[in-house]
């Protein structure tokens, strides 16, 4: 039953247009809407049938608490890969603080792909959370902690961003060469087991990435 009724979900254009709009990252509704050039209604109406059928899921930002953000449900489409290849000189990971998601990313990022990556903040804090640094060597990840940078100091106009928290998403806002990850802050809850998790989330994340990021020459950019 689970099984027809995700094939079912899939069988309309629209509905599978929206499910590839959100592979590589979450949207909120106004800005898939936007990217997809759907009215609002059908746009809702798409969205149920995919949430009713377990394939989307819906969470409130942790940002400014009020917009929400779609996503595909891990692990109900496995097979479902993104198909267009994305050009990059080079990945800006970016949170708020830079301090402990966007560290780890970039850390993770390291030898998955020919691309290189960077990290950034939009209010970068003092130092590397301890426990990003502690997760990393419990992972094995080439973190070397360094001062946390602020984004107007790190990217460049051919930069992919990649926020991978709701606040830096939202005041930086969307664009063509940006992507949106939800990752929830392990700071909040600072122990072990929530950046344990945060570095699960990337790494499946960058997995599905990574394959897709072809690196191309600053010069001809």
């Amino acid at each position: 039953m689970r099984r027809a009724a995700v094939h079912a979900a899939l069988g309309d254009p629209g509905r599978l247009a929206i499910v590839d709009a959100l592979v590589l990252g979450e949207a909120s509704p106004s800005e898939l809407q936007r990217l997809l050039d759907m009215p609002s209604n059908l746009l809702a109406h798409h969205v149920g049938v995919l949430e009713r059928a377990g394939v989307v899921g819906r969470h409130r930002s942790e940002g400014d608490r009020r917009r929400s953000y779609l996503r595909l449900t891990p692990g109900s489409l496995e097979a479902l890969r993104p198909k267009a290849v994305r050009e990059a000189v080079r990945i800006v990971f970016v949170c708020t603080e830079n301090s402990a998601r966007s560290q780890l990313a970039a850390a993770i990022w390291a030898g998955t792909a020919p691309v290189r990556a960077t990290s950034a903040g939009t209010h970068p804090a003092q130092a590397v959370h301890p426990g990003a640094v502690a997760a990393a060597a419990r992972h094995r990840l080439p973190l070397t902690p360094a001062t946390p940078r602020h984004v107007n100091d790190v990217l460049r106009t051919d930069d992919v961003v990649i926020t991978v928290c709701d606040a830096a998403h939202e005041e930086l806002g969307a664009g063509p060469e940006r992507l949106h990850w939800s990752i929830p802050d392990p700071a909040r809850h600072g122990d072990d087991a929530a950046f344990d998790r945060a570095v699960a989330e990337l790494t499946d994340r960058i997995g599905r990435l990574a394959p897709v990021i072809r690196p191309i020459d600053p010069s001809t950019s």
